[in-house]
């Protein structure tokens, strides 16, 4: 468990007025003892100042490091009457939280350096890294986020995804020493001497994920949930031939209306850096989205619409 400590810093300046040591032996009225009485307790100046900052500081096995103002949580604070919902600490919704941010609003890049054509969508950019290859996609990010977050906690049998063939693929195969090779129509397993635990053997992993899963199988893992209910590692997602999937990075609450705002991020065609996307619809309340206003209608974002029903989450 990661124990997360929320350092609260203020700093207390107290001017007192001071009077000076006299040698003067001239004897003082009571009235100039009352005097000096309330100059004693009116002449202070009190000057209160106090930052909060969220350290806690959770893995993130793709980054030697960052820094923890450029933290999610630490960089987009919610709108005004709402409050960030309580997560376990260590838990999948909370590790989003803290993402790593690149700093500033830098343009999002491509798998092969060069920039996307459109730089008006987002809000932030993950410091997510890409390889140099189409691969790493919308439910390709998706699915390395969630991946990542068990490989981090050992949680090894938590990492499994379906090809779009239906099989399933289990990172503890994998790890064991197997590979899956496709087969025609089949997959099948065989002995891979790389194959192991390492990171770097988990990122071919996962490599092997994105080049054969995509919105179609992951949408048939998923299970549909109420908006109500959304929650930082739900996934939004429109399956097929095209599709589009976006992760809920964050959901905070009205504390007197109930109302839910989230966080969603997104990669795209072609492979792209993961970024926190604006809301379109509501440039007050961006980058957040409110549920209230999804009503029974569409969830509008920058570059894709999603039915009311796209809202899903994995198993476990």
């Amino acid at each position: 468990m990661v124990k997360k400590i929320l350092f609260l810093s203020s700093l207390t300046i107290v001017l007192n007025g001071c009077s000076q040591p006299t040698n003067d032996k001239t004897e003082r009225t009571s009235e100039d003892a009352l005097t000096d009485s309330i100059h004693e307790f009116s002449d202070p100046i009190e000057v209160v100042e106090e930052q909060s900052f969220d350290s806690t500081r959770l893995n993130y096995s793709w980054l030697e490091d960052f820094e923890l103002v450029n933290t999610l949580v630490n960089r987009i604070d919610v709108p005004d009457g709402f409050e960030r919902m309580d997560y376990e600490t260590g838990s999948f919704a909370d590790w989003l939280r803290h993402l790593p941010l690149k700093e500033g609003v830098p343009d999002v890049l491509l798998y092969n350096g060069e920039t996307k054509w459109n730089q008006d969508a987002h809000h932030a950019v993950v410091d997510l890294d890409l390889d140099n290859r189409d691969l790493q996609q919308c439910a390709d990010a998706v699915m390395r986020l969630k991946a990542e977050y068990h490989y981090q906690n050992n949680q090894f049998d938590r990492i499994h995804f379906n090809y779009t063939s239906g099989d399933n693929v289990p990172y503890s195969k994998w790890a064991s020493g197997k590979k899956p090779v496709v087969s025609g129509r089949d997959v099948v397993w065989r002995t891979c001497s790389s194959c192991d635990d390492s990171y770097d053997s988990f990122r071919k992993y996962m490599l092997s994920i994105f080049n054969y899963a995509g919105t179609a199988s992951l949408e048939k893992e998923l299970n549909s949930k109420s908006w109500n209910d959304v929650s930082a590692g739900d996934v939004i997602i429109k399956g097929g031939s095209p599709g589009h999937a976006v992760l809920v990075l964050d959901v905070a609450q009205n504390v007197t209306t109930g109302d839910k705002v989230f966080l969603i991020a997104q990669s795209y065609m072609p492979a792209q850096q993961s970024h926190i996307l604006k809301n379109p619809e509501n440039g007050m309340l961006s980058p957040w989205y409110s549920i209230s206003e999804i009503g029974q209608g569409s969830v509008f974002t920058p570059e894709w619409t999603f039915d009311n029903n796209s809202l899903m989450e994995f198993e476990d």
